[in-house]
């Protein structure tokens, strides 16, 4: 099984006949995704080819969801556009709208985030490489040669640092690998994805990537301890930035002790979550903790 994003999803992609959606829809439907429209007003009827695929573009999500069956949108969208899009989808009542594109205004993030929520719709991003479930689908770009299928399941801020860690786990393998963004509003939480993890049965072991700034991990420490049976691996992006520099994600703001890598690494270690000093180790914490759950369970 995974979360969110199995072989059964549907993928629409608004924004696929622009630059960065072509390049990622070859790249998605090369990996098994199920892509079955893109979505462009102007290029309506239009048919575009991908090796061996031709995916139809539709004038709208409503309409591509009714001539495909498409539950998932892909976001490729100028960061102008990308609350609009938002809507569309949830107008459409599309079921999941994974929003790659960075760089948009706060204030809409917040309102498109509000209104797919009011909507039912579940939005993974802004900002993020999406997710993806080896094996089976991924929607966004997250590269899919470099791990396979298996029983961890990862949820983190960083695109980088998902790939590191899905590269120095991919002898173990991965259910799913939720990328939710670093922004600070996002529409999935590490708490969402801890909910599904714990829920879902071919998910042994759950891998929690943070970053400095915010409180997100110190909350996701407090859902662990009191919603998580299953083991927790952590790592904290962060423990060398230097005081009083802005950091890469708009959500790495940290004030004073709060929001610091060594303050989330005390909650997360108060509720028994093992949380790594670099990727590297994070990895080996993984596999060191795989070893000791299966020796317990043969025993």
């Amino acid at each position: 099984m995974a979360i969110f994003l199995t072989k059964e999803s549907k993928v629409l992609v608004q924004g696929m006949t622009g630059g960065e959606g072509m390049k990622h829809t070859r790249r998605m439907l090369a990996a098994g995704t199920d892509v079955v429209g893109g979505v462009n007003p102007r290029k309506a009827g239009r048919t575009v080819d991908f090796d061996d695929r031709a995916v139809p573009v539709f004038g709208s999500v409503r309409e591509g969801m009714a001539a495909t069956g498409a539950d998932v949108s892909v976001v490729f969208v100028p960061p102008a556009f990308a609350k609009a899009a938002v809507v569309e989808a949830a107008d459409a009542g599309i079921g999941l709208a994974v929003v790659i594109t960075e760089g948009i205004p706060v204030h809409d993030s917040v309102a498109f985030r509000a209104y797919a929520e009011q909507k039912g719709t579940r939005v993974i991003g802004p900002n993020c490489p999406g997710l993806i479930s080896p094996g089976q689908s991924n929607a966004g770009i997250i590269p899919a040669d470099i791990t396979k299928p298996g029983r961890i399941g990862l949820v983190s801020k960083s695109g980088t640092l998902t790939y590191q860690l899905m590269y120095e786990l991919r002898d173990i393998g991965f259910s799913t690998c939720v990328g939710i963004g670093g922004d600070p509003v996002v529409g999935t939480t590490h708490i969402d994805c801890l909910a599904a993890f714990q829920d879902d049965p071919d998910t042994e072991l759950i891998v929690l990537i943070g970053e400095i700034g915010g409180d997100a991990e110190e909350r996701a420490a407090a859902y662990i301890r009191d919603h998580v049976t299953k083991p927790v691996v952590g790592y904290i992006a962060g423990f060398t930035a230097p005081e009083g520099k802005t950091m890469g994600h708009a959500g790495a703001i940290v004030s004073g002790s709060s929001g610091t890598a060594r303050a989330k690494k005390k909650a997360l270690e108060a509720v028994g979550v093992r949380v790594g000093g670099t990727p590297t180790e994070t990895a080996r914490l993984v596999l060191t903790q795989l070893e000791t759950e299966r020796d317990v369970t043969h025993s």
